[in-house]
């Protein structure tokens, strides 16, 4: 295949896009050195998973370089989840295609599995939204940032959720990926944004020579089961570079930022990526990083102990006693009662119900002013989401760090700054998007923005 045939992405140079179609043609011609990554990435994962859940918990004064506990908890929490979201707004879901270990082992597996079909229920759109609630708040609920077994129960229970999958539908692909994964919705949305991506030339696929149509040596099998012809969007793309280059057709490449979300809308009737990004990246996800430090929860709980103590009414404080339901570690003296975990639940839906409705009430009303739907308009905001998922995980990497003897006191700083940028870019993207009362377009999803801004100003410098 000739690279220099590679199409240019719109405002990018030819050499710059013939650098990165050669890049994703050695992609698919050293497959064999991506899966050796991949194993290499699955070992690491398990025994950083499974070894730290068999240990006693780590001394007090335990740092991340002389405990592998506390070395465990900073990769996966200090490092693999915050720049994994950095990482596909930048290049797409390359995460997935080259590292994922839950990819690898669904897709192996599902080799020597029954390879049924993919069942109907399965196909639901809402899957994204509900596993990622589930997720995120059990991990709240059992302290899954704080303690291994917790990160081994629900890390380790989506690895063998995934393996089962693969045992059971599918030959050879990633229907786990595809259907199931808690994060593959929030993936598939902030890779709309990502400057690189596997473009097709859907033209040149259906009018290759008949020479130029297959590739003997490589043959593409596309795991995450996309329909490589049509395929429009980055959000589905697992980034392997198993396609690159085929029938001529199909092309790393490189697109201004935004440029899918103003040429590539979802499916008219679709609305549950907006319902994600809405009431789960920017609702549950923010009440998730903040009932912890929120002093409003601290004085909600001595209120409703002292009504109960009043009232002779004790078991709420009793203890839960299992840390696979809420946090149980009386070694370390952190025991959720009853009235906590009761607590923790309110505060977290609480919070993504007032910020959920707040975003879907401005989009709502700046799209109809602005003839747009308001899952349409909501586009805009996945910048802005994809920021607050990562200064949010960032609080982890900064914690361990100060944990470690590293203070960064101008991070607090850094978090808000780097919040008003993008949220200043969701809001040029409404305007471009609307095709009428684009100022009004623009306000809407500036004021969507305003509440979740608000809330991380008040934790960053008042709590």
């Amino acid at each position: 295949m000739n690279a220099s045939r590679a199409p240019a992405a719109r405002g990018v140079s030819h050499r710059g896009t013939d650098r990165f179609a050669r890049l994703g043609l050695a992609m698919r011609r050293h497959r064999s050195l991506i899966l050796g990554v991949q194993w290499f990435v699955v070992l690491g994962y398990v025994l950083l998973l499974v070894v730290p859940a068999l240990l006693p918990l780590p001394p007090e004064r335990a740092h991340s370089w002389d405990d592998i506990t506390r070395f465990a908890q900073f990769v996966f929490w200090g490092l693999w989840w915050p720049f994994v979201i950095l990482s596909v707004m930048v290049a797409g879901r390359s995460w997935c295609g080259v590292l994922c270990p839950e990819g690898a082992l669904t897709e192996w597996v599902s080799r020597f599995g029954l390879g049924r079909g993919i069942p109907h229920w399965m196909k639901w759109g809402g899957w994204p939204l509900v596993a990622f609630i589930l997720t995120t708040v059990f991990g709240q609920m059992t302290s899954v940032y704080d303690y291994p077994k917790p990160a081994l129960l629900i890390l380790g229970g989506s690895t063998l959720a995934a393996i089962a999958t693969g045992l059971v539908w599918g030959r050879g692909k990633r229907v786990w990926c595809r259907h199931l994964c808690p994060v593959s919705g929030v993936f598939g949305l902030l890779a709309r944004v990502a400057p690189v991506h596997f473009a097709v030339d859907r033209v040149q696929w259906e009018t290759a020579p008949t020479g130029q149509r297959t590739s003997r040596r490589h043959p593409v099998n596309c795991a995450p089961i996309i329909d490589i012809r049509r395929m429009q969007s980055a959000a589905p793309c697992h980034m392997c570079g198993r396609c690159a280059g085929e029938r001529d057709a199909v092309h790393l490449a490189v697109r201004s930022p935004g440029t899918e979300i103003l040429e590539q809308p979802v499916a008219a009737g679709d609305r549950w990526p907006a319902r994600l990004l809405v009431f789960g990246m920017l609702g549950v996800a923010l009440a998730a990083f903040q009932w912890s430090a929120s002093p409003w929860l601290v004085a909600a709980k001595q209120l409703m102990a002292g009504w109960l103590v009043d009232r002779e009414i004790m078991w709420p404080l009793e203890a839960v006693g299992h840390w696979w339901l809420f946090t149980h570690y009386p070694e370390v003296n952190d025991v959720f009662t009853w009235l906590d975990g009761a607590l923790l639940l309110a505060y977290i839906a609480a919070e993504a119900c007032i910020v959920g409705v707040w975003i879907w009430m401005w989009l709502v009303v700046a799209g109809t002013a602005a003839g747009l739907a308001w899952h349409r308009l909501a586009d805009a905001l996945i910048p802005f989401a994809g920021a607050n998922l990562f200064v949010g995980l960032s609080l982890l990497t900064t914690a361990q760090l100060t944990a470690d003897g590293l203070s960064l006191p101008w991070a607090h700083t850094l978090r808000m700054t780097l919040l008003a940028l993008v949220a200043c870019w969701s809001v040029t993207l409404a305007w471009r998007l609307a095709r009428r009362r684009r100022a009004v377009a623009a306000l809407g999803v500036g004021l969507a923005a305003a509440l979740p801004l608000a809330a991380w100003a008040v934790q960053c410098w008042y709590w």
